[in-house]
């Protein structure tokens, strides 16, 4: 393979992803290059079609449309052979704008003689156009759903197969899903937490319809359908059959008298928008950064709830290093993101040790096999992934992250996990004990609940939030009092009055760990260094086997929270090591692994942050010549080329395999 070429980008510039010239990085030029690679890696258009900055002949007027496409077959780049145009405009301009909404657009396609299709987006609108002459000769413009992919079947458009389903790229599902509940919000009224309720019941059809093979697909609306009041209400019965099969299929997430409560218009536009995609393979880091973001956007809540940044999760769960038969845990589970990283994890090597036991590779699977694959996947995450959380409406977000990536989504339960067991509901205590196939009556105390081998976690964190209820005190030496005589920490009888909730979490992970389990736990840097809370530190050395400590750049959290945290990688010790060293006197020596992230690919604003050459300009790789294979939603491969990207500066990712060459030289066996 060649070496990839750098390119340095000026100051305040992108390279255009198909022309390659630079151009100023704005919020309208970010939709535009949106678009751009959507028209490539989706509609399978070739970037000699596209012309960007095309100029235009309007009477005595030479405006530029943003985007212009022309068959393949034609190689003279004129007005008069335009198929499609597109306009891409910022966020904050409205389609019904005087002078930069559709009307623009619908001009510039009046006077392109055999231009047929047009689209108008800001990234959270979009109208789609195809032009036609009416009975009395004018020009006019009918609706549609989307403009045509490259082969130009309208069938599709209308009602795809599943053969046509197509994976997202890049960005652009996340763009699909703020579009969706931009619309909710403006046009239903809703608030922005009911809005995305509602997307999330849109988004289970769709999944629920991928999932009923060998069915043809439901879940779509043609282009008239979408256009008219009747066709709508066809629409809105269609998807309402297959809500019916949702709820029962997920009970516990949906009651059985709920119902789709967009109207029948904005149900029928959210499909148009949802439709074309397979989001049961799209892949897994673009699904995640699409829903972990909007979900964040509208049920963050009051409880010190931060959620991890991917590339932070990623971090930790390459180094916690989760196996096939492991049951792992998220005792904070949020949005469902380090669940997901680490089922990512562990389907990969399921993928290898798949491969080796049937002797095929991949792209030799049939549709038998690649479904006897995705069976032991589903079983994999109905078995041993768990997410607890004290607030119902994550646990339903969590859930559905869960059913989005092999449907892991049974043993996501909404419980206060601080609180003794004994008093943690009969419904929570039945599920999860029927999940790890252990007596319900043996969960009876914070002694009695050892059960996971791995646990990653971000735990809410905050002054704001203490713990002052004696009953859940009760069960935490970090609760209790501890005396500092003369370097030494010695615990108590007498119990604090009360403890932010971080400080009781890492207790209670280690609890619910079976021996020799590993936890991932960001923290806050308090935890590590205050003088005043030593006796932590003196609990987790007695306790733990303390493998790794990572300190993040003040702006992790940035832009909703600065707190200066880090990550510690601990083992459980078993009793009998604790024992032992507590009869010698002798505690076991031994390194531990220690790194600053210095550079977390963002500032503190949420702007991403990318590798700058010596003189400070950003710099550019050239991807050419790497081809990147893709499947359709039947197992199909698709080729496509990757182009031109930033590097963004992120040191997380150059992290675990340090570690692992540390951890390798230390004899740890995981």
């Amino acid at each position: 393979m060649s070496e990839k070429k750098v390119i340095v980008i000026p100051e305040g510039k992108i390279a255009d992803y198909i022309t390659g010239k630079f151009r100023k990085d704005t919020p309208e030029e970010y939709v535009r290059q949106t678009i751009e690679k959507r028209l490539v890696n989706e509609h399978k258009y070739l970037p000699r079609q596209i012309e960007v900055e095309f100029t235009l002949k309007l009477g005595s007027s030479k405006p530029r449309a943003d985007i212009v496409i022309f068959d393949k077959d034609i190689n003279e780049h004129t007005q008069e052979n335009i198929k499609i145009i597109i306009e891409c405009k910022k966020e904050s301009v409205d389609a019904k704008n005087s002078k930069e909404g559709v009307d623009q657009l619908k001009s510039y396609m009046a006077a392109c003689p055999n231009c047929e299709w047009g689209m108008w987006t800001n990234g959270k609108q979009k109208e789609v156009y195809k032009k036609y002459t009416n009975d009395k000769g004018q020009i006019s413009f009918m609706d549609y759903n989307d403009i045509p992919s490259a082969d130009g079947n309208l069938d599709d458009i209308n009602r795809p197969k599943r053969t046509s389903l197509k994976n997202a790229y890049d960005d652009n599902l996340l763009f699909v899903f703020k579009t969706c509940h931009n619309h909710i919000h403006v046009n239903d009224g809703l608030q922005k937490q009911p809005a995305f309720f509602e997307l999330l019941k849109i988004i289970f059809c769709k999944i629920e319809d991928e999932r009923d093979i060998p069915k043809p697909l439901e879940f779509y609306t043609t282009s008239d359908e979408r256009s008219n009041p009747d066709g709508q209400l066809t629409v809105k019965k269609r998807i309402s059959k297959i809500f019916d099969r949702v709820k029962k299929k997920h009970g516990k997430i949906f009651d059985a008298n709920d119902e789709i409560k967009l109207s029948p218009r904005s149900l029928a536009y959210i499909v148009s928008e949802l439709q074309k995609y397979s989001l049961l393979n799209t892949n897994i880091d673009i699904k995640g950064k699409a829903y972990e973001e909007i979900v964040g956007a509208n049920l963050r809540g009051d409880r010190g709830e931060f959620f991890t940044p991917r590339n932070v999760m990623n971090m930790v769960v390459e180094m916690i290093n989760p196996q096939i038969d492991e049951h792992v845990l998220d005792s904070s589970c949020g949005t469902g993101g380090f669940l997901v990283t680490a089922m990512t994890h562990v389907i990969s090597q399921l993928e290898q040790k798949f491969t080796e036991e049937i002797g095929l590779a991949k792209d030799n699977w049939n549709s038998d096999i690649m479904r006897a694959f995705q069976d032991r996947i589903a079983d994999m995450a109905r078995n041993n992934y768990f997410g607890f959380d004290i607030n119902p409406d994550l646990v339903k977000a969590t859930k559905m992250n869960m059913v989005m990536n092999n449907d892991g989504s049974g043993n996501i339960l909404q419980t206060n996990s601080l609180l003794p067991p004994h008093e943690w509901s009969d419904e929570f205590r039945t599920s999860l004990a029927k999940a790890l196939m252990v007596d319900k009556a043996n969960i009876r105390n914070h002694k009695t609940i050892g059960f996971f081998d791995v646990i990653v976690t971000n735990p809410p964190f905050g002054s704001k939030i203490p713990i002052k209820d004696k009953n859940i005190l009760e069960q935490y030496d970090l609760a209790r009092i501890w005396e500092n005589k003369n370097g030494t920490w010695n615990i108590t009888d007498r119990f604090q009055s009360s403890v932010p909730p971080e400080i009781l979490f890492v207790e209670r992970c280690i609890q619910l760990l079976k021996p020799n389990g590993r936890l991932g736990i960001v923290l806050p840097d308090a935890i590590l260094g205050s003088p005043g809370l030593g006796y932590i530190r003196e609990w987790l050395i007695k306790n733990t086997r303390i493998i790794a400590s990572i300190d993040l750049h003040a702006d992790t959290f940035q832009p909703k929270n600065g707190t200066q945290t880090s990550v510690l990688i601990l083992q459980k010790k078993t009793q009998e090591q604790i024992t032992r060293e507590e009869t010698t006197g002798k505690m076991a020596d031994y390194n531990v692994f220690m790194a600053m992230v210095e550079k977390i690919g963002h500032d503190k604003r949420g702007n991403p942050l990318f590798k700058r050459d010596s003189d400070g300009n950003e710099i550019l790789v050239s991807d050419k010549n790497i081809s990147i294979l893709d499947t359709t939603s039947t197992g199909e491969r698709t080729l496509s080329t990757q182009q031109k990207r930033k590097l963004e500066d992120d040191q997380t990712i150059e992290v675990p395999s340090v570690f692992y060459k540390w951890k390798k030289q230390e004899g740890i066996a995981w």
